[in-house]
């Protein structure tokens, strides 16, 4: 039977100032899930997008911090205003999805809750859809908390993994759906390559989507096990909603809370943790080789070679930039270039991670404000 649609709800991760791998466009004052990589909008309008199809419009959550509410507002301005929920200050996923069961369960006791992080991007969004239903199934059904992990094809040290159980495979499997179903043994995040290469290996690893699912009384329950003390925070937040005292409370509240993600927190220790396992052109977007890899082309090259652009004696080229300024390479292959008003990156492609090298070198030396 399928799950009431009024009762099904969506949480939107984006508190988090991360992303400074994609330097330049990535900074502290756009932070990347506010970035419009592909020419098509913003990270956390796809995202936004990915649940749109399942979810209620007024059920539609998104967790950000003061800054993010502006851009939110400046934005997306078509987003209801009472669902943008505001951390003081980000405590990482743990708390940030302790704010929105509190704001949730208040309104709905019934609900359940499909979060997911602002910079999700998902090219097979019929195929994502599809597992997304099943997990709402498996959440309200069992009453167990539902994760998603995505088969991997390469080792890749910047990604978390869920190790499944293989043991439980047959047991676990759905009879009424495509989609694969695991008992999870264990997360880890971003091994060393040669860890990455050892996961690939052994066949029961899958890269961390990043995306929940869980009955409101699942959840709820796993923060009073697991994380008792933020479960007391979590109740005296929910006692306060609708009064004059409610944004005092939380910033009390935010003003002693240590970072802790939710992985850490309540998934290594859950009672009980599913994976749905897909293949559905999911990718982190965590560097500039990321965005070349969409669609298995370089993305956007083609829109800028008509735009002041001139190459010779060049090939494989990714070049991205605003503005009238004149770009010519010359003689290069296989290089990014990202340009903007007040920076330049120029990289080899298979490098961008290092670009994080660069950030750190930037704020050592003091140069903030390109940051």
């Amino acid at each position: 039977m399928q799950f009431p649609v009024e009762h099904l709800y969506a949480v939107v991760m984006a508190g988090g100032a991360g992303g400074l791998m994609l330097w330049p466009y990535s900074r502290k004052k756009i932070p990347k899930q506010f970035v419009d990589v592909f020419g098509s909008g913003t990270m956390i309008e796809s995202a936004i997008t990915c649940v749109s199809g399942l979810v209620l419009p007024e059920n539609i959550y998104v967790v950000t911090n003061v800054q993010g509410e502006m851009m939110m507002r400046r934005s997306l301005p078509w987003f209801p205003s009472e669902n943008i929920l505001v951390e003081p200050v980000a405590r990482d996923t743990a708390p940030c999805i302790a704010l929105a069961t509190a704001y949730i369960s208040k309104k709905d006791p019934e609900a359940v809750m499909i979060t997911v992080p602002s910079d999700l991007l998902v090219l097979d969004k019929r195929l994502f859809g599809e597992i997304l239903n099943t997990g709402v199934a498996v959440a309200q059904d069992r009453k167990s908390i539902v994760t998603i992990g995505v088969t991997p094809d390469h080792p890749e040290p910047e990604y978390g993994y869920i190790q499944i159980d293989k043991l439980q495979a047959a047991e676990d499997s759905l009879q009424e759906s495509t989609v694969p179903m695991f008992t999870v043994r264990a997360f880890a995040e971003k091994p060393d390559i040669k860890t990455a290469q050892e996961f690939i290996d052994s066949g029961d690893f899958y890269w961390n989507s990043g995306v929940l699912i869980w009955h409101i009384d699942a959840i709820r329950r796993e923060f009073e096990r697991s994380m008792p003390d933020l479960y007391k925070d979590l109740q005296s937040i929910y006692d306060v909603i609708g009064t004059e005292r409610e944004r005092a409370v939380i910033e009390d509240v935010y003003s002693w809370l240590h970072p802790v993600s939710i992985a850490y927190g309540v998934m290594e220790n859950a009672e009980s943790v599913c994976m749905l396992a897909g293949k559905f052109g999911w990718t982190d977007l965590g560097c500039w080789d990321d965005v070349l890899k969409i669609d298995g082309k370089d993305a956007g090259a083609s829109e800028e070679a008509d735009f002041n652009m001139v190459q010779v004696d060049t090939a494989n080229n990714f070049v991205k930039k605003s503005g009238k300024k004149a770009v010519a390479i010359v003689g290069l292959e296989d290089i990014i270039v990202i340009d903007t008003e007040d920076a330049l990156l120029i990289c080899r492609k298979g490098h961008s991670q290092d670009v994080k090298k660069v950030v750190d070198i930037l704020r050592r030396e003091g140069l903030e404000d390109y940051l």
